[in-house]
């Protein structure tokens, strides 16, 4: 699962340059005549956050064995899907009700964290 969650955090992270730079360029002015540019780079930023988590996640789990460390890495790519995600369409459609979809993704990125501590503090005994 390690190289797996190796590859999903630099693709997520390859694809937020991409994305990030497509919002700043290409999609600037529609962004900012929807008042929705401060709401994209949200999407980006988590992004980001979520791909060196899942980096470092990756690289983590060559030292310290737990099942919960899977479990986080796919809470982190789920959530990061659903979080950041929702935000991009809810930019590009301007369906608000898209808004509600993401702190679904919040929940599960926290849930991913929490796992992800609950398996570092369980190889440390």
């Amino acid at each position: 699962m390690q190289q797996l969650f190796l590859l999903i955090g630099t693709a997520l992270g390859g694809s937020g340059i991409a994305i990030g730079a497509f919002g700043a360029h290409a999609l600037k002015a529609v962004l900012v005549n929807s008042g929705r540019l401060d709401v994209y780079e949200t999407a980006v930023k988590y992004q980001f956050y979520h791909a060196f988590a899942l980096l470092i996640l990756g690289l983590l789990m060559y030292r310290v064995q737990s099942p919960l460390l899977n479990y986080a890495g796919i809470a982190f790519t789920i959530g990061t899907i659903i979080f950041s995600g929702s935000l991009y369409i809810l930019c590009l459609s301007g369906v608000g009700k898209w808004g509600a979809v993401t702190p679904l993704g919040g929940i599960i990125l926290i849930i991913g964290w929490c796992l992800l501590f609950a398996g570092i503090a369980q190889s440390v005994k």
